[in-house]
């Protein structure tokens, strides 16, 4: 699989220095990590002192993840589908055995089968976006909180997308899925204060094998949209996630950190 690239001003690019310990002592789930943005995500919170459970379906690719992390000693991993309700237990127990209780929860997990119209689109297809997309965030956010998170302090992040704050034509229901989890965001941020703070970010086009579809192919007619003039990789949103996992975030809770290069404000939606 060929690696995601990173600008010389992204986030964790080689450009010399330790990463602050911002999240030391911490216990974190991040879900869909096997890879792409999930595994950045992760790969950012073990630099900065965390100790990471991650979650997918592919066993074998999330072996080699743990194994990039760093081992055992500071990740552990478990396969499984998103919004299975057992699979969301299991994890959730396994963490706390071998870490303890969970601080920081990550929803990345996400699905889009389908492209085009929505006069089109199936609604079996339609359901299973729901199902995976929204349900699945709300019920691991349920669970985790049945589990302990926030007794000690707590965070929870939730990956949104552009197509959540302005219309996405091709990727339409899938747009109506983070904008689902953007009003979610706000409401379990005022439900779950003071204890746990719940924020999300909405990227843009970011370079992972998921988005290919929207850039192989055309990437420079794609990013001339953007003032900044690239897409997105993964660590431009992992960097954000650290930030609000931290406690250099405590007074910030129900915000939706827009991350997109500037395509929004063009009239783009990346």
């Amino acid at each position: 699989m060929p690696q995601d690239e990173s600008p010389p001003t992204a986030a964790g690019a080689a450009v010399g220095g330790p990463v602050a310990q911002r999240l030391a002592g911490r216990v974190a789930v991040v879900t869909g990590a096997s890879r792409g943005i999930g595994l950045a995500i992760a790969r950012r919170l073990v630099a900065e002192g965390a100790r990471v459970a991650i979650t997918a379906r592919n066993t074998d690719a999330l072996d080699e993840a743990v194994q990039e992390l760093g081992g055992p000693s500071v990740a552990i991993a478990f396969a499984g589908k998103a919004d299975d309700l057992d699979h969301q237990d299991a994890t959730l127990s396994g963490v706390a055995d071998a870490f303890g209780p969970v601080d920081i929860l990550v929803n990345n997990a996400g699905i889009n089968p389908a492209y085009g119209s929505l006069v089109d689109l199936p609604l079996a297809a339609a359901r299973k976006i729901l199902d995976v997309n929204v349900l699945g965030t709300l019920s691991w956010v349920q669970r985790a909180c049945a589990a302990g998170l926030g007794t000690r302090g707590g965070s929870i992040v939730n990956i949104a997308s552009v197509a959540g704050v302005k219309p996405a034509p091709g990727i339409s229901f899938y747009g109506v899925s983070k904008a689902a989890i953007i009003n979610l965001t706000a409401s379990l941020a005022v439900e779950l204060g003071p204890g746990i703070r719940v924020n999300a970010v909405a990227p843009a086009v970011v370079k992972t094998r998921f988005a290919e579809a929207l850039y192989v192919g055309r990437e420079e007619q794609v990013t001339a949209q953007y003032p900044l003039r690239r897409l997105g990789v993964p660590d431009d949103v992992s960097s954000a996630v650290a930030f609000l996992a931290s406690d250099e975030a405590s007074w910030i809770t129900g915000q939706t950190f827009v991350l997109d290069g500037g395509v929004t404000l063009v009239g783009g939606v990346g």
